[in-house]
């Protein structure tokens, strides 16, 4: 879509549509089809969505998987209320159960630093999970940690973006599309 292209009802402080709703729908049933292939052999997988920014992701994707799954959530915290990255991240909110043995997908909305998903992979790798994959909507062009993105929806510029679960200030999470926030 063009910038000159507007959606009627964009936001004012959106400057464009990076990623449409029928772009994302289509990638998710692509993801879950690739989801579903590499664990056509596991009876089960326990999906670990990241608060708040993958709960759409995760809702979407839990609908298209048909390999028999769990779901659970776990909360963390490195931006607090600055737009910048403290450099610290901590678990606000953990697993409700152990995932020793377990076949576990960790669904993040967006990697931007890498950090966060570093530090989570590293955390729950020490908890001794038969496997695990990560599949990650959005990933920045500036990355700056080697992480493994198993699964990857979308590669975007390094700008800010909301909607699809992604939020400036909690607001915008609910859009059905991703954009760009003027600068």
């Amino acid at each position: 879509m063009n910038k000159e292209q507007r959606p009627p009802g964009l936001p004012f402080e959106l400057e464009r549509v990076l990623i449409t709703r029928e772009q994302i729908a289509t990638r998710i049933v692509e993801l879950g089809a690739e989801i579903d292939r590499d664990h056509a052999d596991q009876e089960e997988l326990h999906l670990v969505g990241v608060l708040k920014g993958a709960f759409i992701l995760m809702a979407d994707l839990a609908r298209q998987i048909q390999t028999p799954h769990t779901v659970d959530f776990m909360a963390l915290s490195s931006y607090g209320k600055a737009a910048v990255s403290s450099g610290a991240v901590r678990i606000l909110m953990d697993l409700r159960d152990p995932i020793a043995g377990k076949h576990i997908i960790l669904v993040e909305d967006i990697i931007d630093s890498g950090q966060t998903l570093f530090y989570l992979q590293e955390t729950l790798r020490s908890r001794h999970p038969a496997s695990l994959k990560t599949c990650v909507l959005l990933e920045k062009t500036r990355s700056q940690l080697d992480v493994k993105i198993d699964y990857l929806g979308f590669t975007i510029p390094d700008v800010w973006v909301v909607g699809y679960g992604l939020d400036l200030g909690e607001r915008f999470r609910t859009l059905p599309y991703i954009a760009e926030i003027k600068p």
